[in-house]
């Protein structure tokens, strides 16, 4: 962890002997209610989880309200403001029995006694509201309450419903042109399935690092975190990009976490994982290679006090690819519609292969076949209006080794945003 932070320290001063700082966002500030927002998105959401055995099948249909209100900051040297969210989550289809283990797709909590098939019935809506005080002075902002942070280390999930929150304090430094620095320090961690301010027992988890744009081709990033009782992480970046021509470009990019787990929390020691991926664009067209390794004594663990997104690896997807010794390849092909006359749509499919897994019967294998269609509505009176549907059919070779059961997912998204204020 010094050795991290020192690191930390040195992207920073190498950072300050080379660029200029930048203007001062406080002192451009307009005022608290000047330079406010105040949006809802609405967000339909359908979930299907098939495992292909005629049971134990899971799925949801929920909608929900995403409010979001940002103010802006009182003039001065010392700008001060409030940030605010409210969720809301209704129920429209799903009961006993397609809840899986603990919620409804990961959209609502369960809650009554068992029926007869020893099955809880999952709630039929609930609701949360969070808060955070901010004080800014020049580029440097301080956060106190709940908050959505989206950091390597601490990345909240919204890739359900509902998004799952944190509380704490974060510190955002950008005095430096092209540098983001960020220390905080979270104390709650509330799931995406429930207003409960800490069903997700943190303790506390320290988080401090920072990402720092070179020039326009390279950008690089350092961060670690402590997870009390838990775990102590580290990650790195490097993105290059390289441009071949007006419509063509190649791009690398090299993700690593090292973790070191705490005796309490679990027999393994330590754990490493890499993912390099290389992009090379053409026109409409994009063809991503990537190569994903694990080693150490377990697979890399999130969502542990650091968040349900805190994964920032090349082959994330139903399955992580993710567990001991595992190592997988990608090749994943996406389609920009609008140069075919249809700007707004979109298309990525993947496959993933991930072999050498340990388990208790020998080497285990997963795969994974990945597509995913997006479509925003360019204009007109539902300009904005945006359709998702994702679709993973996931097989692996030991369903008895710990980690997910063959399976066909599908996942649907209708999202209208409206800006209020």
């Amino acid at each position: 962890m010094q050795v991290m932070k020192w690191s930390v320290i040195a992207l920073a001063v190498a950072a300050g002997t080379t660029q200029m700082a930048v203007a001062s966002e406080q002192s451009e500030s307009k005022g608290f209610v000047e330079d406010s927002s105040l949006n809802l998105l609405l967000r339909n959401t359908y979930w299907n989880r098939d495992y292909n055995k005629g049971t134990n099948d899971q799925k949801a249909w929920g909608q929900g309200f995403i409010g979001t209100f940002e103010s802006g900051f009182t003039q001065g040297t010392v700008g001060v403001g409030v940030d605010a969210f409210g969720l809301l989550g209704l129920k429209l289809d799903g009961g006993a029995g397609t809840a899986g283990d603990h919620n409804l797709g990961g959209m609502f909590n369960t809650e009554g006694t068992p029926n007869s098939k020893g099955v809880l019935a999952p709630k039929d809506d609930w609701s949360q509201a969070g808060a955070a005080v901010k004080v800014r002075i020049s580029n440097t902002v301080l956060k106190y309450g709940n908050q959505m942070p989206s950091l390597p280390v601490l990345a909240y999930d919204d890739s359900r419903l509902l998004p799952q929150s944190f509380t704490g304090a974060l510190v955002t430094s950008k005095e430096i042109e092209g540098l983001e620095l960020n220390v905080g320090r979270f104390t709650q961690d509330s799931p995406m399935w429930s207003p409960e301010s800490d069903e997700g027992n943190l303790k506390q988890i320290d988080i401090y690092g920072g990402s720092y744009k070179v020039n326009d081709q390279l950008s690089v990033a350092l961060y670690a975190s402590d997870i009390e009782d838990v775990a102590k992480k580290k990650y790195a970046n490097v993105n290059y990009q390289i441009p071949l021509s007006e419509e063509q470009s190649l791009a690398f990019d090299f993700n690593i976490y090292k973790t070191k787990f705490d005796s309490d929390f679990t027999d393994a020691d330590k754990n490493t994982i890499f993912s390099l991926a290389g992009t090379y664009a053409f026109g409409a067209h994009a063809l991503t290679l990537a190569y994903q390794q694990n080693s150490g004594d377990s697979g890399y663990l999130y969502d542990i006090g650091d968040g349900g997104s805190a994964i920032f690896l090349a082959n994330s997807y139903y399955s992580d690819f993710n567990q001991e010794d595992e190592k997988s390849w990608q090749v994943a092909y996406d389609l920009d519609f609008a140069t075919y006359g249809v700007p707004g749509l979109s298309w990525r499919t993947a496959y993933v292969y991930g072999y050498d897994i340990s388990t208790d019967d020998g080497e285990g294998k997963e795969r994974e076949f990945f597509n995913q269609v997006k479509y925003t509505v360019q204009s007109g009176p539902a300009k904005d209006l945006a359709f998702k549907a994702r679709n993973s059919i996931y097989r692996n070779s030991n369903n008895d080794s710990g980690y997910s059961d063959d399976l066909n997912e599908w996942r649907l998204f209708i999202e209208y945003p409206l800006s209020i204020l």
